[in-house]
């Protein structure tokens, strides 16, 4: 499982040392793919494997279904980390996500998040506000 925040820098060469705590979930290899938000989603190759079966059960006829899937896999690259748990992001990935030097890496659950530190404290700033405030059940059993 993927949980936290940190705030590893991106070099020239655009690898990012991915956390510790994350490196055996990718020990085997994973996958950078376009996220929503102008993020990137980084899974595991087994992950990846799971969510592919899962696109293939999707409807196809639907042209909204096509191009999410057209979109997510077009963009998606396989890395495997390197001795110091460093990966590469391929160019089309940090100029959708806007990447800079300063980078945020978030674990979701089953993912890791790479955002552009400013636009991760933007996002935040927004989102902490309407989450404090929610008053209903967002996610039916949760809290």
């Amino acid at each position: 499982m993927f949980l936290g925040t940190y705030e590893p820098k991106m070099d020239d060469k655009g690898r990012v040392i991915m956390p510790a705590k994350f490196r055996e979930q990718f020990a085997d290899g994973l996958v950078v793919t376009p996220g929503q938000d102008r993020c990137l989603y980084v899974v595991s190759a087994k992950e990846f494997e799971r969510m592919i079966d899962d696109l293939a059960k999707a409807p196809s006829a639907g042209r909204n279904t096509r191009d999410y899937i057209r979109v997510l896999m077009s963009g998606a690259s396989d890395e495997l980390p390197d001795k110091q748990g460093r990966i590469t992001i391929p160019n089309r990935l940090r100029s959708y996500a806007g990447l800079s030097r300063d980078l945020v890496v978030v674990g979701v659950g089953t993912r890791a998040e790479i955002w552009d530190a400013d636009n991760w404290a933007r996002y935040l700033s927004a989102q902490e506000e309407a989450f404090s405030q929610s008053s209903e059940e967002v996610i039916p059993g949760m809290f």
